[in-house]
């Protein structure tokens, strides 16, 4: 993992972005902050499991489904199953150790 500080990148609500093997984060101190960092670390393996082509494509189309679904970008952007799987999971600092197998399908 690559951590690459880049404000710039950012809208005011997102703090980090990750594409495999790097996590962009927003702020220098977010490297600090272990909730975010394992957050990010979640999504590389989401990415690690379908590979980096795959993972894009189902967050974009499941992206436009949502916010189709429920109206609102932001509503859309925290019910994105990857989204739920690394949100329900960020403080659980052992997730990753028992974490089963393409999970974030029982987040659909």
């Amino acid at each position: 993992m690559f951590i690459v500080v880049f404000p710039k990148l950012f809208r005011k609500k997102f703090r980090g972005l990750t594409i495999y093997p790097f996590v962009f984060l927003k702020e220098k101190l977010l490297k600090e902050n272990k909730v975010v960092m394992f957050h990010e670390r979640i999504h590389l393996r989401q990415q690690l499991e379908m590979l980096w082509l795959p993972f894009f494509l189902w967050y974009g189309i499941e992206f436009l489904i949502r916010w189709i679904q429920y109206k609102n970008r932001h509503t859309a952007y925290f019910n994105i199953c990857f989204e739920r799987e690394a949100y329900t999971n960020e403080k659980n600092f052992d997730y990753l150790k028992n974490r089963k197998l393409w999970s974030f399908i029982k987040y659909l």
